[in-house]
């Protein structure tokens, strides 16, 4: 993509936000010397207080006003720079006419969805244009789902450089998380909620395990063979909860369900598919929360599985959806930063290969995950679209596609733990 005649690097719209000033206040600290960014948003003053809290990095920064509704606005905005860094969420409400303005522009676009939806009809919308115009339209570049994409990528190009053949039956195990989720990823449930009780069609891509492969027809009619049963019944809350998803796996671990692993499993299968199944086709793929060995590990698996559907019902009907709206945080809220300094996640992905051989790859961070953390991958995510030496790949992309390697080398360099290694019988 030429960029003799853009303006910016980089424009980081919704700076204003929560999230969006995380991003900014790490652009600010990390970008290179001499990179051209801007901040965009709907309110100029709101912007120039951000720029203000940032310091001596950002001085020379330009604001630009811009609603997410305005597609003249937003196709100016998409023309004037090498890369558009998003947090505008809900992105299904908000998201499509700045992807829209990107693909037409050659633009690289760089977002924290977590909605299949939106990725599912940007994928079908946009493909192919910014195929042709040589945009990378890059989804889920925060903690949805840049740990599950780089870790699973990662550990498949470890497999293939020993030899060892093609992913099969992959878990990634959630094995510390502490943190928060933010507003607009509470809001982004909610937006996806009221759109699939709605619509049968809705539901039908949301439930697909492969709703995100560029060629369903290809993939196979469900995402594999089941977990294995637990060794033994659930007894907690006299055995209500036997029947909820929670596993007991061969050396005495519980597992629950994880809340993201409905979006980042369809987006590393997305990975797959893009990558001509570099995976394997017989590449299976989950993701839980490892609760450990202890006598109370059933019960806090129990527990989080019923708290977790007791979120997802909620959120389907309008009563339920108020009684949550006064718990859950709201759209621009976050934790302090004391509090996101304690923030933490460790996850670690098993992959079996064909060959029988066995891998781990860790992804880890002492940063929030919602917050901090993400701000961290998606400011990367942003400078290394603008700034790094990438695969030749454009269209509707996934992290791994787009940049794997280069983001990866990105995140090392800020102190996030990426490792494979192989695990002797």
């Amino acid at each position: 993509m030429s960029t003799g005649d853009r303006t910016y690097d980089l424009v980081l719209f919704g700076a204003s936000g929560f999230v969006g000033k995380l991003t900014a206040g790490h652009l600010a600290q990390h970008a290179p010397d001499g990179a051209r960014i801007a901040l965009a948003g709907r309110t100029e003053s709101k912007l120039q207080a951000v720029r203000d809290s940032l310091g001596p990095a950002a001085e020379g920064w330009d604001l630009l006003v811009a609603d997410a509704a305005d597609e003249p606005r937003l196709a100016e905005l998409a023309a004037s720079t090498k890369v558009v860094v998003t947090t505008v969420g809900p992105y299904a409400k908000y998201g499509m006419p700045l992807v829209a303005a990107c693909a037409r522009a050659g633009t690289h676009y760089a977002d924290l969805t977590g909605e299949v939806l939106f990725v599912r009809r940007s994928a079908d919308a946009n493909h192919e244009l910014a195929a042709d115009t040589g945009a990378k339209i890059v989804h889920a570049c925060g903690f949805d789902s840049i740990p599950s994409d780089l870790g699973v990528y990662l550990t498949a190009e470890q497999a293939k450089a020993d030899g060892a053949g093609e992913l099969t039956q992959t878990t990634l195990y959630v094995r510390q998380l502490k943190g928060g989720f933010s507003g607009g990823t509470i809001d982004s449930m909610r937006t996806q909620a009221i759109e699939t009780r709605a619509d049968a069609g809705d539901r039908k891509i949301v439930a697909d395990p492969y709703g995100l492969s560029p060629d369903r027809g290809a993939e196979p009619s469900r995402s594999g063979p089941r977990p294995p049963k637990a060794t033994n019944p659930l007894s907690v809350a006299g055995g209500i909860l036997k029947n909820l998803p929670v596993r007991r796996t061969a050396d005495g671990h519980w597992t629950g369900p994880f809340v993201m692993a409905s979006f980042n499993t369809r987006i590393v299968r997305r990975s797959n598919a893009l990558l001509g199944h570099a995976y394997g086709t017989g590449f299976r793929y989950q993701e839980v929360v490892d609760f450990g060995t202890s006598a109370k590990a059933p019960v806090l698996a129990a527990g989080m599985t019923a708290g977790l559907l007791g979120v997802a019902t909620g959120m389907q009907f309008g009563p339920g959806r108020a009684v949550l709206d006064r718990v859950l945080p709201k759209p621009g809220e976050g934790p302090s930063p004391e509090a996101q300094e304690k923030g933490r996640f460790r996850m670690v992905i098993d992959a079996r290969t064909t060959s029988g051989a066995r891998y781990e790859t860790t992804v880890a961070a002492q940063a929030d995950p919602g917050y901090s953390g993400t701000a961290v991958m998606l400011g990367q995510a942003g400078l290394c679209l603008a700034f790094d030496e990438l695969p030749d790949r454009a269209g509707v992309l996934t992290p791994a596609v787009a940049m794997a390697d280069a983001l990866t080398a990105r995140l090392r360099a800020q102190d996030f733990t990426l490792e494979t290694r192989r695990v002797e019988a």
